[in-house]
């Protein structure tokens, strides 16, 4: 006896269904769609200016005169330390390593490249490189998003933001919280 179009509707749907809940109810993959890990790491940067004895900041060049307090042409140099947490005596974790150009004529900001180079904890013997405009933060609680452009060791060929929110300013040794969202590739490179 052959089956007519109609009897055959309800065995397409029971298919069809069972097919959807196939694949709807797959598990979920630890990375995203395009085969990267995603990490998202708080470290806390500690800053000192000289005249603060273990200076951690360097001034090479001052600004040029009549800058109007920008910064404009200044050029120096750091080494910070990055810790766990806000307290000086957290556990040091690395250190936040770069150089900084004030480059902009109209406010006070830098142009930055700086290595967070981990000595220690999850990330030990891998680095994060941060590149890109810094705008002189004026108050505790200023938040600055600067880009993730690459990495090396287990955080090889990183990409991401970060966002770091200045905890206390100068005459007091510079705190600030670096909120790091970075991605990854999967796989060996």
């Amino acid at each position: 006896m052959a089956s007519s179009p109609s009897s055959l509707l309800p065995l397409a749907l029971v298919v069809l269904a069972l097919v959807v809940v196939a694949i709807f109810s797959a598990p979920a993959a630890a990375t995203s769609s395009c085969g990267e890990k995603r990490t998202h790491m708080l470290v806390y940067g500690h800053e000192r200016w000289p005249p603060a004895p273990n200076a951690t900041v360097a001034q090479v060049l001052p600004p040029l005169q009549g800058a109007n307090a920008t910064f404009f042409g200044q050029v120096g140099v750091l080494d910070d330390e990055l810790r766990t947490g806000a307290d000086p005596a957290s556990d040091l974790v690395g250190r936040l390593q770069g150089v900084f150009a004030g480059a902009d004529m109209e406010e006070p900001s830098y142009q930055t490249a700086v290595s967070l180079v981990f000595t220690a904890g999850e990330h030990r013997g891998s680095t994060l490189e941060l590149q890109g405009r810094l705008r002189v933060p004026d108050h505790v609680g200023a938040v600055v998003e600067r880009a993730i452009v690459g990495g090396t060791g287990a955080l090889r060929m990183a990409r991401g933001y970060s966002l770091v929110k200045v905890l206390s300013i100068p005459p007091k040794p510079v705190v600030f919280q670096l909120d790091l969202f970075v991605f990854t590739p999967v796989g060996e490179y």
